[in-house]
């Protein structure tokens, strides 16, 4: 097949509900010969900040010299994203043989896959036949019962909790922490990034049932902001000043931390001197989140896809807004809890501009502006590029454009400006 064409097998896989279980992925596995327990991994959930994370820890342990293998999700512009074989994406041919081979692996066995499961055993055969030294593994959804949850890593972490994907993972914070801390195993330690106290109490309890030691921020570890736009790190180990992020919003500082203190609980069996500990944090390149691909006229992007992430882009746009209001194009899927996010939205926007995202789940603009007329001027664009292009050419060079709402949204304008797609090549 060709590469669209092994996409559109993946994609057609799709069940109208996922069924969320470990069996079948166990089962397929297997009959690959387990390639996930031929590298050492680092497992990641969280509601927000998992993706950051994951790429900070693969920055600075590619900097340190290791091969890492990296699989996130979703991607941004092109499929191969997802798989990272040290520094380079996989590639459209390995995508196509190495889906060919699973397929003749586990077809004749009936096995049945959902197409995050096949992406999973993709990303993990990929990693054993490149010999990867570790890899960084991000959870695709909730913890407990997510394909990735077959692994037995050297630590597992959990970068936050927030309410999102509630339709599976439980209506309250305290089900969703649950359902994360399914990631927590026996005796293998657990860092956690900043939570509420219910959900660290819960998963603090999780991981003592599991004899597991856990590595907690602001207690364990702490990151301290500083007057250069840095951060100090003060961990069991390391005492590291004035660490650089390459990444906007001091947002990543904790998820820069939390990432160090990961690195902290491996050193023994991978050390990372600390002059690859910078390098890694500058270095890094994780697109859609408070990226800023232009300065005249200032245009942001971000991902932004639940009220936690929403309020976290809504603090940091006042440093880069300066006083202005921005021009917003936001689209967002309609299972999202989009009506807790419009509403702080609306304070920093002098006009919304909705629009639809190319996915079967996207929101009816009419739905959103409908919602967003009262709190500010809205219109309707009914293409993400379109209304992007649009407001390109009414935007004066010292105004500002935000991009909100989906990483699907970012992903289909971001062709747009092209300095900003070079990490496709990284």
């Amino acid at each position: 097949m060709t590469y669209e064409e092994t996409l559109d097998f993946l994609y057609r896989l799709e069940v109208e509900r996922m069924d969320l279980k470990l069996e079948r992925v166990a089962a397929a596995l297997h009959l690959c010969g387990s390639p996930h327990r031929r590298f050492p991994t680092l497992h990641i959930a969280g509601t927000n900040g998992k993706g950051s994370t994951a790429a900070f820890l693969h920055a600075m342990l590619s900097a340190a010299g290791y091969r890492v293998g990296l699989f996130t999700s979703p991607h941004l512009v092109d499929f191969c994203e997802r798989i990272r074989l040290g520094k380079r994406l996989i590639t459209q041919d390995e995508v196509i043989d190495g889906v060919a081979a699973l397929r003749a692996r586990i077809e004749p066995a009936g096995i049945h896959l959902t197409p995050f499961e096949m992406m999973t055993l993709l990303a993990f055969q990929a990693f054993a036949d490149q010999q990867v030294d570790i890899a960084v593994v991000e959870v695709g959804l909730g913890g407990r019962l997510d394909a990735t949850n077959v692994l037995s890593p050297l630590v597992s972490i959990i970068t936050s909790i927030g309410l999102d994907h509630q339709a599976y993972l439980g209506p309250t914070l305290a089900h969703i922490a649950r359902e994360k801390g399914g990631i927590i195993k026996t005796k293998i330690p657990v860092v956690l990034g900043t939570l509420d106290t219910e959900s660290k109490h819960i998963l603090c309890d999780l991981a003592e049932a599991h004899g597991s030691p856990v590595y907690s921020a602001g207690q364990d570890f702490f990151c301290t902001d500083n007057l250069t736009d840095g951060f100090d790190y003060t961990g069991h180990a390391w005492h590291l000043h004035d660490l650089q992020v390459g990444l906007r919003g001091r947002f990543q500082h904790r998820n820069a931390a939390v990432a160090i203190a990961a690195l902290e609980t491996i050193r023994s069996s991978f050390a990372v001197p600390e002059s690859c500990v910078r390098q890694g944090l500058l270095a890094v390149s994780w697109p859609g989140r408070v990226q800023v691909v232009s300065e005249r006229p200032l245009v942001v992007l971000d991902g932004a896809h639940n009220p936690q992430a929403m309020a976290i882009l809504c603090s940091e746009l006042p440093a880069l807004l300066q006083g202005r209001r921005a021009k917003v194009v936001f689209g967002v899927m309609r299972d999202k809890d989009w009506h807790s996010m419009i509403s702080e939205l609306a304070q920093v926007a002098s006009e919304v501009i909705v629009t639809r995202v190319k996915q079967d789940r996207a929101e009816d603009p009419l739905v959103l502006q409908a919602a967003l007329s009262p709190l500010c001027p809205t219109r309707i664009v009914a293409d993400a590029r379109d209304a992007c292009r649009q407001l390109l050419a009414e935007t004066a060079p010292d105004e500002a454009l935000v991009l909100c709402g989906s990483l699907f949204l970012v992903g289909e304008v971001l062709p747009l400006f092209a300095p900003a797609c070079t990490f496709l090549s990284f």
